[in-house]
C-alpha cells in the first residue's frame, strides 16, 4: 500500500507530539512493507533555527519530499498543508492520512482524486488559548468540519474527542490512543555539567512552551514552596516566544527555575531519566506524550484533572484540580508522601501496537459513497 502523510512539521523532528507520532507510525508501516511518504515543510524550526537539522530525502526508509512554506506565523500550517494535499492528491497513493483538524481544511482535494483519506485529531486545536477569538480559531473549526464532511475515517486520541464529534457532527471515530517505545534511563552526566543537575535534585516539565500547557500555574505553584529542589522547564517556543518571556519575568529571578530551551536526544532522556516528579498542569490536551514519556521512564507524575491526563495515569499519579494554582502547591509538597519511590512505567500501550492497529484500520478502510 501506497500512504501519503500530511500535516506535520517536518520528520525526523520533535518540534511537537504531531511529529513523533507521524514518524513512528510511518516507520512501522515501512516495516510492514509498505511505501510511506511524509509531506514536510519548508523554513526553520519552530523554535529557532539554531535548531535546524539538515534536510533528508529519506529516514527510517520513509520518503521525505519538502512541499513550499511561508515561514510565518499562521502561514507556515496553511500553507505546507495545501501543498502537501495538493501534492498527495495527485501523487500515486492509496491512503493520504491527514493529521491534526487545521490540515483537514484541504481534506476534500485527495478525496477528489479517489483517494482513501484518514483523519486524525490529535486534539481540539481552536481551543487553544493561542487561537481563541481569532481567525486562526475559525480557520480550524472549519477545518474540522471539513475533515468530518470528507476524510473517510476519523481517528481520535480519547475517549472525550469522540464523544465530541459524536455528539456536534453524529460522527463515529475510531479511539486508537497515542504510545511510547521502550527506553533505558540515563545517568546525569550532561545535566550534571551543563545545570548542576542530581538525580532527584529537580521537579520537570517537558513539553511545548504554549499557554495551555499550564507552566503559569507551575511557576506560581513552585514559588510557594520552600525547597531546595529545582524547577526545570524544558521546551521550545511554537510561535510563543511572548509567553517564555512572561514566564521568565514570573519566575522573578529564583534562581532554583532552571529554563533550558528546546531539548532533544541525550539531554531529553537525562531529563527524564533523573526527575524527582514530573508535572504537567495543562488546560487542554489531546492525549499528552510527554506524560506517556515520563511514565516510561518510571516517574511520579502530577497532571491537572482533566480527562485526557487522568486517562493516561488513572491511579497511577496524582491530579490537582486545573488551573488551581494553591492546590498544585499542595499536591507537590506531599507528593513524595503519596508517591514513594519512583514508578513502573505504566503507558500501557507502545507504538509498535498502535502502529499496527492505525497499519489494520488504512488497510481494510471501507471505501464509502
Amino acid at each position: 500500500m501506497r500512504i501519503a502523510m500530511v500535516g506535520h512539521k517536518r520528520v525526523p523532528s520533535r518540534e511537537g507530539g504531531i511529529e513523533v507520532v507521524v514518524e513512528e507510525l510511518a516507520a512501522r508501516m515501512v516495516m510492514h512493507g509498505h511505501s510511506v511518504t511524509c509531506y514536510n515543510r519548508t523554513g526553520h524550526h519552530v523554535s529557532g533555527k539554531e535548531y535546524d537539522i539538515e534536510h533528508l530525502d529519506k529516514y527510517r526508509g520513509i520518503r521525505l519530499k519538502r512541499v513550499p512554506t511561508i515561514d510565518r506565523k499562521g502561514l507556515a500550517a496553511v500553507t505546507s498543508s495545501f501543498f502537501g494535499c495538493l501534492a498527495a492528491a495527485f501523487g500515486p497513493y492509496d491512503v493520504v492520512h491527514i493529521h491534526a483538524e487545521g490540515p483537514a481544511m484541504f481534506s476534500w482535494l485527495p478525496r477528489l482524486t479517489g483517494k482513501q483519506v484518514v483523519l486524525t485529531v490529535h486534539g481540539l486545536d481552536w481551543a487553544r488559548d493561542k487561537w481563541k477569538g481569532s481567525f486562526g480559531s475559525w480557520y480550524i473549526h472549519t477545518g474540522e468540519k471539513t475533515g468530518v464532511r470528507f476524510a473517510h475515517e476519523i481517528i481520535v486520541l480519547n475517549h472525550s474527542t469522540q464523544k465530541y464529534f459524536q455528539d456536534t457532527y453524529g460522527r463515529a471515530t475510531r479511539y486508537i490512543p497515542n504510545g511510547v517505545n521502550p527506553v533505558a534511563p540515563a545517568a546525569p552526566d550532561i545535566i550534571r555539567e551543563r545545570y548542576g543537575l542530581e538525580k532527584d535534585s529537580y521537579i520537570l516539565y517537558l513539553g511545548r512552551m504554549v499557554p495551555e500547557k499550564g507552566c503559569h500555574y507551575l511557576v506560581d505553584a513552585f514559588k510557594k514552596l520552600h525547597t531546595d529542589k529545582k524547577l526545570v522547564i524544558a521546551g521550545g517556543s511554537s510561535d510563543t516566544h511572548w509567553y517564555i518571556d512572561q514566564l521568565k519575568e514570573q519566575a522573578g529571578g529564583d534562581d532554583r527555575i532552571i529554563f533550558t530551551g528546546f531539548v532533544d536526544g541525550a539531554l531529553r532522556e537525562e531529563l527524564y531519566s533523573n526527575a524527582y516528579l514530573f508535572v504537567l498542569p495543562s488546560d487542554l490536551e489531546g492525549m499528552p506524550l510527554c506524560l506517556l514519556e515520563a511514565m516510561s521512564y518510571g516517574n511520579c507524575v502530577i497532571t491537572s484533572d482533566i480527562e485526557e491526563c487522568y486517562n493516561v495515569i488513572h491511579d497511577n499519579g496524582i491530579v490537582f484540580r486545573k488551573g488551581d494554582v494553591n492546590d498544585l502547591a499542595q499536591k507537590l509538597t506531599y507528593a513524595p508522601v503519596s508517591l514513594p519511590g519512583r514508578l513502573f512505567p505504566h503507558a500501557s500501550v507502545s507504538f509498535p501496537q498502535i502502529s499496527f492497529a492505525v497499519f489494520l484500520f488504512t488497510l481494510f478502510m471501507v471505501t464509502p459513497c
